[in-house]
């Protein structure tokens, strides 16, 4: 098994040893609605870490602290695409036409106008 696939079962265990002792029981569209709370919670973590008050003062990173927050991230980001019926090998799929795509638009090849660099907006 590769790393992406052992994150998606590590995170399916887990969702469903929460869902079971808790007694959980969401909707599809819930579900992927409290996952992103909770990612928003936890991307403003990470904000936390990289010292984004630029009223505060500046302390040292915590390169250790980001990762982790980081991670908490992942979790939820790895939970909502298993909510939607994604596995690891069609989110590395995706990933990859989405990825060729976004190359295609900054270099003028996209269907789709107004990336490219110089171009024509």
């Amino acid at each position: 098994m590769d790393k992406l696939e052992t994150i998606f079962t590590m995170q399916q265990a887990l969702n469903r040893d929460i869902a079971e002792r808790r007694n959980l029981r969401f909707s599809k569209e819930e579900w992927i609605q409290k996952n992103i709370l909770a990612m928003l919670s936890e991307l403003s973590e990470v904000l936390d870490e990289v010292n984004f008050k630029w009223w505060k003062n500046e302390q040292p990173l915590d390169e250790l602290a980001l990762k982790q927050e980081l991670v908490d991230v992942l979790h939820f980001f790895v939970s909502m695409c298993l909510h939607s019926g994604m596995d690891a090998d069609e989110l590395f799929r995706l990933y990859c036409e989405k990825n060729r795509e976004n190359f295609d638009r900054q270099y003028g090849r996209s269907e789709k106008k107004g990336y490219e660099v110089g171009g024509n907006a």
